[in-house]
């Protein structure tokens, strides 16, 4: 490790603090319609789609809505997919998209996972990237953040008026799209296209290089693509090396606009979380509990990566970092990032329900490969997806205040609204379903002859990349341990499968929790109702957090990156 190292990554830490208040004032105003100035666009859509935008949803029309916007939308993206060699804006005239690929592109990018299977610059036309794919990026992300105002407005109502209604999904998805995630992207794309970042509809390029050999240049539309999978935590690269491609990240400092723009939506939302509650405190709480589990994960990941391989020092390689070596774990990293930016990226786009990657995550050491599939199994909730981190991390704090009243024998309460059985219930049906889909995905792949097939690595390394497969997909992440081929009719389908699992039935809960938490009437507190603020929920939320995923996935990872770990250890991995 190395101070400049450090350095970096302080910045970044100093820049995601400076940005959450000003966007989360932002974002509330957002979203309690105060914002005008784009209300004749905004009053266009309705009247286009036949919207009332000021119905307030009961909370299973709140869902209705949002599972048949959901379905729609990957019906197109689908058949865009089969017939793209039909449709213009296809210069390499390329070939309609396999079925089992389409069913699972669709799936992903539908669910905000964007998992790729395939190389974009030899599968996707422009068309197919431009208007299905991109198109994803923006709608995925719009229905996160609606799904979690939907569940800070059902926390904030006070009971009886609201009788378990949530707002309207259609105003949720409109607002979070034209005032937030149109705007954001379109400043990035800017900024992308000034650092390098290529944006065009030129043919593919064939040059010549300084050997005479002939090489084909991937040309095409990707600062667009860039700025909206990173600030919509998307992730799905317009080139199949994403983030380490030099035509999509050329420089260092496209680098830090790509990896803050990941964090900047879901840390404003928790400030937004605690001005929508009217408990500043409980939403800075929150914010405390995600920053502390980022910085564990970036210290353990920065530190076994900038340590190296130590069978490698054994031998007599120089992994120590000086003026001209970069020392540490240097395989798949970019060479113009190193090791602490791609400690970094990982940890931040695994955090997030990103998958964008700047180094391959495949060839990290065994711990540094074990943070990312952490954070995805504890349900991405350190900062989270565009939403999704947000909603998350409340089912965790449902269930943190609940554990604290059984501790203290009273009957729990979340800012004055008392938890009881439907809402544990909920809670339950919200982790579990996450549990289930990694686990049990992982176990039937790992004894399928299909599944068997897919690995490129034998022992620990290769369950652990199905484990990283099944945990990225129902996650909603979409990076990769890439030793694992994908691209089958098993995998294909089963992560598909796995992706809408963990989208759709996760957020169900979700809203359903809203719901019954807006019928509640608030309590006054007593003394006996435990605070939801300071230093001691804090710590309680990230331990709840840690346990909860420690006892789930903690066997499995046993059986893939500690084993991997302690043999590396022994020397006995080459």
């Amino acid at each position: 490790m190395t101070m400049n190292g450090w350095l970096q990554i302080a910045f970044f830490c100093a820049v995601l603090l400076a940005a959450t208040k000003p966007l989360g004032l932002y974002l509330v105003r957002v979203f309690d319609g105060s914002l005008r100035f784009l209300r004749p666009i905004e009053r266009m859509i309705y009247r286009a789609a036949g919207v009332n935008p000021d119905e307030d949803q009961h909370w299973t029309r709140y869902t209705a809505a949002m599972l048949l916007f959901s379905v729609a939308s990957m019906l197109l993206t689908y058949a865009v997919l089969r017939l793209q060699h039909r449709l213009p804006l296809n210069p390499q005239h390329l070939a309609a998209v396999p079925d089992r690929q389409a069913f699972e592109t669709s799936a992903s990018f539908t669910t905000n996972t964007n998992w790729q299977s395939y190389s974009g610059e030899s599968m996707m036309s422009y068309f197919s990237q431009m208007t299905q794919l991109a198109f994803h990026n923006f709608a995925s992300a719009a229905v996160g953040i609606a799904v979690a105002v939907a569940l800070v407005r059902g926390i904030a109502r006070r009971g009886g008026e609201a009788r378990g209604r949530l707002g309207n999904f259609w105003t949720d998805l409109t607002r979070a799209t034209l005032y937030v995630l149109v705007p954001m992207s379109l400043v990035l794309s800017l900024a992308m296209i000034q650092q390098g970042v290529i944006q065009n509809f030129k043919p593919y390029v064939e040059v010549t290089t300084l050997e005479g050999a002939k090489q084909v240049l991937a040309m095409g539309p990707v600062a667009s693509q860039e700025s909206i999978k990173q600030i919509g935590t998307n992730g799905g690269g317009f080139f199949n090396a994403n983030a380490a491609h030099p035509f999509e990240n050329p420089t260092p400092w496209s680098n830090f606009l790509s990896v803050i723009a990941i964090f900047l939506i879901p840390s404003a939302l928790v400030y937004y979380l605690g001005r929508a509650v009217k408990n500043v405190a409980h939403g800075w709480s929150v914010w405390a509990a995600m920053f502390l589990l980022f910085l564990g994960g970036v210290g353990v990941t920065y530190w076994s990566e900038a340590r190296g391989n130590p069978t490698h020092a054994a031998r007599g390689v120089d992994v120590v970092a000086s003026a001209t070596n970069p020392g540490g774990n240097m395989e798949g990293k970019e060479v113009r990032f190193g090791v602490a930016n791609s400690a970094l990226y990982a940890v931040v786009t695994t955090d997030a329900s990103c998958g964008a990657v700047n180094a391959m995550h495949d060839s990290f050491t065994p711990l540094a490969g074990l943070v990312p599939i952490v954070n995805m199994q504890l349900g991405e909730v350190i900062f989270g997806g565009v939403g999704a981190g947000l909603y998350g991390m409340l089912i965790f704090v449902v269930l943190t205040v609940f554990i604290a009243g059984l501790m203290v024998g009273r009957t729990p309460e979340y800012l004055g609204k008392k938890i009881q059985a439907r809402e544990v219930q909920m809670t339950m049906l919200y982790v579990l379903g996450a549990a289930a889909s990694v686990l049990v995905f992982t176990a039937i792949s790992s004894i399928a002859t299909s599944g068997l097939a897919g690995r490129n690595n034998m022992g620990p390394h290769g369950f652990s990349e199905i484990l990283y497969a099944f945990s990225s997909a129902t996650a909603n992440n979409g990076s990769a341990f890439a030793g694992l081929t994908g691209s089958t009719y098993w995998y294909n389908t089963q992560l598909g499968i796995a992706t809408l699992v963990g989208r759709f039935a996760l957020i169900v809960p979700a809203l359903a929790l809203g719901g019954f938490l807006a019928e509640k009437r608030v309590v006054p507190a007593s003394v006996g109702t435990f605070p939801v603020s300071g230093p001691l929920f804090t710590l309680l939320l990230i331990g709840v957090v840690l346990i909860v995923g420690a006892l789930t996935f903690f066997p499995a990872l046993a059986l893939g990156p500690i084993v991997e770990h302690l043999l590396m250890g022994a020397g006995r991995l080459f």
